[in-house]
């Protein structure tokens, strides 16, 4: 067979090869937990009715992961869970009006718990304030799309490989347990591409999805102070919605204190007045 032939030969096996790879195949892994369905399981119809918070500073936090909605496809391991949640607590200490913050282990969160399960864990360790952690992560692999050439004599030698994007969303949900009233959320993004052989695709797959969950929980960690601001604003706004007092150890030094608390006494302290006036004209 002369050349010319043998390397037409070739154009047409790598072009059919090319086609049959492009074509690729696709594949998806999809893992959620949910606040709703832990605080409101089957309760679609209902409407928790919330009260005031009394928020007694310096707060005593909990932070804690809802249970997954399919045990078997969680993401995170006890261990990933509690090195994440230790992240997220250095937020939280970096402010004087946070007394203390507990780490609840995942054992202590029932599926569809709800409030009567915060409750427990309330008692158990001594905490006014839990941030409740969610995620939901997506992983898609391409095969076919990002296969490695290699040209001999013979033809194209062809190692398919995998083209693997990683989307996660974690949300802290921070909520006073007593009132059973949500003070504020803030979420958390990332994207992840990278790709990968068969040979070390679930390796891979397994890394991807730590490390899209670490960015994701920095970039959370950035929007608590965003809406820890917005939330600041709004008990300024609506000192009839939120009661703030101190402990007899508080300082009185942070962002939810100073001239902030004493606005808010002020306020508090008219608005009490005001009633009163009303109740005896």
């Amino acid at each position: 067979m002369k050349f010319g032939n043998i390397f037409r030969l070739i154009l047409m096996g790598t072009a059919i090869f090319t086609f049959m790879t492009s074509c690729g195949i696709q594949s998806k892994h999809h893992r959620s937990s949910s606040v709703v369905q832990y605080l409101y399981p089957d309760r679609q119809d209902y409407v928790e009715i919330p009260g005031i918070p009394r928020l007694a500073l310096p707060l005593r936090v909990g932070i804690a992961f809802v249970p997954e909605n399919i045990a078997k496809s969680q993401a995170l391991t006890e261990t990933d869970k509690m090195d994440l949640m230790k992240e997220v607590s250095q937020y939280f200490k970096k402010y004087n009006f946070v007394k203390s913050i507990e780490l609840i282990p995942s054992a202590y969160l029932r599926n569809d718990g709800g409030f009567a399960n915060l409750d427990q864990i309330r008692t158990m360790y001594g905490i006014d304030v839990i941030t409740l952690l969610s995620y939901d992560q997506t992983q898609f692999t391409d095969e076919g799309l990002a296969s490695i050439t290699y040209w001999t004599i013979i033809g194209a030698y062809i190692i398919p490989g995998e083209k693997n994007d990683t989307h996660t969303m974690v949300d802290a949900t921070v909520y006073d347990i007593l009132s059973r009233k949500m003070l504020f959320r803030a979420p958390g993004t990332s994207h992840i591409k990278s790709n990968a052989t068969p040979v070390n695709l679930t390796e891979k797959l397994r890394k991807d999805s730590l490390e899209s969950f670490k960015l994701a929980s920095a970039d959370l960690t950035t929007n608590l102070d965003t809406q820890l601001q917005l939330f600041r604003e709004k008990v300024k706004e609506l000192p009839d919605d939120y009661q703030i007092t101190h402990r007899p150890d508080y300082t009185g030094s942070g962002s939810l204190d100073g001239s902030f608390i004493f606005v808010l006494a002020l306020l508090g302290g008219y608005s009490i007045w005001t009633k009163r006036n009303r109740k005896h004209k």
